[in-house]
């Protein structure tokens, strides 16, 4: 019993913590982690690894709090909820083991694709509030969108391989593992 709450302590330590590493990455620009003065998405990456192998409710939670506090920390408007609530609930719903077997390059491009979304959202975001012209959208769009597509994508494995190998460990209550490849 006393190893269970060992257990569960220490993972609520790794999940809060892999968080607070890509809350204050986020801001900062390191080497190699900027291309075109457009930074990593750390917050995306980390939703995409958490959800890959939960459920979409767990998903979409991650999501949404990721979203809300990285509002609360830039600006709530335009709102990384919505995108980042769009992440989990596809990224959950994607199966990954059915259709793509390599973690390390799955990983990579499911996180070039979300991307590609997420930026999308925050453009439309964008043109509804009538916040900028169209055109500077645009033009601007293209820009981020492949920049920070391409450092997310690079980057994702990094996180990607310790948080999957602790998760991965974890000890099961049941004797039996339940094999969820097919």
């Amino acid at each position: 019993m006393m190893f269970w709450f060992r257990y569960y302590f220490i993972n609520i330590l790794v999940i809060g913590g892999s968080i607070t590493l890509c809350l204050l990455l986020s801001p900062t620009r390191l080497p190699g982690t900027e291309l075109l003065g457009i930074g990593t998405n750390w917050v995306l990456i980390w939703v995409v690894i958490w959800s890959v192998n939960r459920t979409v409710f767990q998903g979409v939670i991650a999501g949404l709090l990721l979203g809300l506090i990285q509002d609360g920390l830039t600006g709530a408007y335009p709102s990384h909820v919505f995108g980042l609530v769009l992440v989990g609930f596809l990224t959950a719903r994607l199966q990954k083991q059915r259709y793509l077997q390599e973690d390390f390059i799955s990983i990579a491009l499911i996180v070039f694709v979300m991307v590609f979304l997420v930026e999308t959202v925050t453009a439309i975001q964008y043109f509804a509030g009538k916040m900028r012209p169209l055109e500077e959208i645009s033009r601007d769009y293209r820009q981020l969108v492949l920049s920070s597509a391409i450092l997310s994508s690079l980057w994702a494995p990094v996180f990607y391989y310790p948080l999957n190998s602790w998760w991965e460990k974890a000890p099961h209550k049941t004797q039996y593992k339940v094999n969820s490849k097919k």
